[in-house]
């Protein structure tokens, strides 16, 4: 889910590398347009904290784009998009499912599974290689085989918003706490 096409795939292997090495993972690579006007969409985060500012997106764009030049893997120009997944982010790795738990989300199959391929509940973690989800109006935790999800994001809610105020909060009051340097 972090890449859909063969070609995701192929750039997250170059780029998942440089990424971690600059401190960052590599949430979600999209690559998309026609043969003219191709967009390379990245959305990253720092693991420590799931941060992702703006000072952070110039850096890992900076290092993306020396790869990127040197190893030309994109036939055609396109436009390199370094983001933040945002609070209402995707979730595209198993880890994802374990970390947002307790919050709502929106999860699509890639087959019908119990009359449906579209379910929404309260992420509930994760068990083995399934993501175990409290859906509404239903009384028992369903378990989906993770492999089976092709899409999954969380639905903005007031407690996801002060989750991510109180992250934001927090490194705003650990950055003032870190001594200067004259």
């Amino acid at each position: 889910m972090r890449g859909k096409t063969a070609e995701d795939q192929r750039l997250l292997e170059l780029l998942d590398p440089v990424a971690e090495v600059a401190g960052y993972e590599i949430v979600r690579l999209r690559l998309m347009g026609g043969e003219h006007a191709r967009r390379l969409q990245i959305m990253a985060e720092r693991p420590s904290d799931g941060d992702m500012n703006v000072e952070d997106c110039a850096r890992l764009s900076r290092a993306i784009s020396e790869i990127m030049d040197a190893a030309d893997p994109v036939a055609g120009e396109y436009t390199l998009e370094v983001s933040s997944p945002g609070v209402d982010r995707p979730l595209t790795r198993l880890q994802d499912f374990a970390t947002f738990e307790g919050h709502e989300a929106r999860l699509e199959l890639d087959r019908m599974a119990e009359g449906r391929k579209r379910f929404k509940g309260l992420l509930a973690g994760v068990e083995d290689d399934s993501v175990a989800i409290d859906l509404e109006g239903e009384e028992h935790t369903a378990l989906i085989p993770f492999t089976w999800v092709i899409d999954a994001k969380l639905v903005l809610t007031d407690q996801l918003m002060k989750r991510g105020a109180d992250i934001r909060a927090a490194r705003l009051q650990s950055e003032q706490q870190q001594p200067t340097s004259e």
